[in-house]
């Protein structure tokens, strides 16, 4: 088998995305052949003896699952966090954690945001879906307690100065009446009124847009993640799931796009 490196494998063994499994290597906690890995070395996973805290890398044992989640508020999107009262691998049926084996999620949403959030058991989709060079544009309806005057739109159009560099905004608009009426029947609790907005984002800063708004005066009090790239949150209410199709898990690890048609949950 041609040699590959090291941090692929062990994502395509489902030990961590690729950069948790970077993290890994640098951390010292893996072993090539008996001796310390380096990150980006490449070996032959069929001749190598390759361990992760002492503990032999089992070869890929179950089949790689992409399932999309529609995250409640008050869920953590962590596999484990002892602080927390409910994670998302607590909302994905047994039988589909049976075949997966173990399930991670692709990027986070904080505790207080909702909506859609991707989880897989393969490392290597999971690190092209994440990858900045990719710009898969994530879309967020933004629930404000009054519209936005026109120098606050203006000020985030030009950008917000946050310790990461300046946070932009792809696109900024008011959400339809359309749209309003469609989110309101997916999340839990039903929002009070507010003004709604739809903003989309190639940064994933850390609360990124909780940050930029707060910054203009204008604090959210409702953030719905309606799309990944391609995939939508369409049809899924909160805390249902579905798997990917294979086309729908190719579209989003090529990058950007528009968005696929609307689709409901499989039950």
């Amino acid at each position: 088998m041609p040699a590959q490196r090291l941090q692929k494998i062990l994502a395509e063994a489902g030990v961590a995305s690729r950069r948790g499994a970077e993290a890994l290597i640098a951390s010292g906690r893996v072993t090539v052949d008996g001796r310390p890995a380096t990150i980006g070395e490449q070996v032959d996973p069929a001749t190598a003896r390759i361990a992760v805290d002492g503990r032999p890398l089992a070869p890929a044992a179950h089949p790689h699952v992409y399932l999309a989640l529609h995250k409640p508020i008050g869920v953590t999107s962590t596999v484990r966090d002892r602080y927390a009262a409910r994670t998302v691998l607590e909302l994905v049926p047994a039988a589909v954690t049976a075949r997966a084996g173990r399930l991670y999620p692709v990027g986070r949403l904080d505790r207080d945001s909702e909506g859609l959030i991707l989880l897989t058991n393969d490392g290597d989709w999971a690190n092209r879906v994440l990858h900045p060079s990719r710009a898969v544009e994530r879309e967020y309806a933004i629930g404000l307690p009054a519209p936005l005057r026109p120098d606050q739109v203006q000020a985030l159009a030009q950008g917000i100065a946050l310790d990461e560099g300046i946070g932009r905004i792809l696109h900024l608009r008011p959400a339809t009446g359309i749209e309003v009426a469609r989110l309101v029947e997916l999340v839990e609790p039903r929002p009070e009124p507010l003004a709604w907005y739809r903003a989309t984002l190639v940064q994933g800063w850390k609360r990124q847009l909780r940050r930029m708004f707060g910054a203009v005066g204008a604090p959210i009090e409702r953030l719905v993640r309606v799309r990944i790239g391609t995939l939508r949150l369409d049809g899924l209410r909160a805390g249902e799931s579905r798997l990917l199709t294979a086309s729908e898990a190719s579209a989003l690890a090529g990058g950007r796009g528009r968005p696929a048609p609307r689709r409901s949950p499989e039950r």
